[in-house]
């Protein structure tokens, strides 16, 4: 099969930008052939303020930049990561119109969503849901600016209007059946909206789970749970020590909380390899989140390693966390219930070390690379299929 994946990158080592560069890999892996192109926020800095708020919403150039990279790649399928802000949703028609399927990924909710998390004022919010994102950028839900905001919630409202995101996509992929279910009740096609997790390759092996510590990897800012996890760690105290891999807007605090507490040791940002063998030798990873998170690959990395997840009883969490086989779950936000969480699952070392074995298998079972690949095509397949029927009827109704 003939691809062009495409994303627009702007967190550096981020999740969807690690997804982008893992799924390319499966495919070439599996000799189908593969060509990638990419652009990156940091060409924001060299464009004005009104000519980014128009190309956000009608990229002309990257329209015909992508026209041209599946005509001269015969590609049959436009694989898109992320559009925003750069891409625009202009390239969809240009990839259809040079006769490709497009299909879209959904790691977050910025098609429903300004801010693309559902998340404000601490807590999940579904004010935008079904609707025009008014509120969105009445409350500067994107980057706390009402004016970005504003041209995000412009470029929703016009393409849903045309029926951009309803007619030139052929194909969605939700990482969960929850994500699927927001974008249900927000209005999309349920016959394209399909369900693909990530997934991890290579394989990194079952870790030793030696350590005698509890593991937080990801940024460090307020969605992510970050304060109530330090207010709880003041109750598990040295019972399972903490250690805090990352940064971000609240290293600050972190750096405060390790000076102040010895069962708390912030390492910052550490290479993936040292993540990785931190994760195989953690008692259990920490995933407080308080928003409804895309699909963390976090958690897929720790089931790998066999190591248990404590996480929020919220969104995606509660649909990848099995308790009692792959890890626990607690109300999200709540100090007191996450601490007991913690030091109850961890006292109980028979029990523990069960759920080591079934994290693994559940890593196996679904989300292996192979399973993946077979997953993937079948969307593809499912979106060149309709992309030829909608063809079809156009050429019928031109006649």
């Amino acid at each position: 099969m003939r691809v062009l994946i495409c994303h627009n990158f702007y967190q550096q080592g981020g999740g969807e930008d690690q997804v982008f560069a893992a799924e390319a890999a499966l495919l070439r892996r599996f000799e189908h052939d593969v060509e990638t192109y990419s652009v990156h926020n940091d060409e924001i800095e060299s464009a004005g303020k009104l000519k980014l708020a128009a190309t956000t919403v009608w990229n002309r150039d990257q329209a015909g930049e992508i026209y041209r990279r599946v005509r001269e790649h015969r590609a049959e399928v436009v694989h898109f990561h992320n559009t925003f802000p750069l891409l625009s949703p202009a390239v969809y028609s240009a990839a259809r119109k040079a006769g490709a399927a497009v299909v879209q990924t959904l790691h977050n909710y910025r098609l429903i969503c300004p801010g693309a998390t559902l998340f404000r004022e601490g807590k999940p919010c579904e004010k935008c849901v079904g609707r025009l994102p008014v509120a969105g950028a009445m409350h500067g839900c994107y980057r706390g600016s009402r004016a970005v905001s504003a041209v995000t919630t412009v470029m929703l409202g016009i393409h849903r209007a045309i029926g951009t995101y309803a007619n030139q996509v052929d194909a969605y992929i939700a990482l969960t059946e929850f994500a699927r279910g927001k974008f249900l009740e927000a209005g999309f096609d349920s016959e394209q909206i399909h369900v693909k997790p990530n997934f991890l390759d290579p394989d990194p092996g079952t870790g030793a789970g030696d350590g005698g510590f509890a593991l937080f990897v990801g940024r460090l800012s307020e969605e992510k749970g970050i304060r109530p996890m330090l207010e709880a760690w003041k109750r598990v105290g040295d019972a399972l020590p903490l250690k805090i891999c990352g940064d971000g807007p609240l290293g600050d605090e972190v750096r405060a909380a390790a000076a102040n507490e010895t069962s708390i040791e912030w390492l910052g940002r550490r290479p993936l390899e040292e993540v990785i063998d931190l994760m195989g030798r953690a008692s259990v990873l920490v995933f407080p989140s308080l928003w409804y998170e895309g699909f963390p690959r976090t958690i897929v990395e720790s089931l790998a390693r066999g190591t248990p997840v404590v996480a929020s009883n919220l969104g995606s969490m509660k649909e990848l966390i099995q308790p009692g086989r792959t890890g626990a779950l607690f109300n999200a936000g709540d100090v007191a219930d996450m601490a007991k969480t913690v030091v109850e699952l961890c006292e109980d070392r028979v029990r523990l070390g069960e759920m080591r074995r079934t994290s693994r298998e559940e890593f196996l079972g679904r989300y292996d690379a192979a399973r993946n690949h077979r997953m993937m095509l079948e969307i593809y397949r499912q979106a060149m299929e309709r992309h030829a029927g909608l063809e079809e009827s156009e050429v019928v109704t031109a006649t």
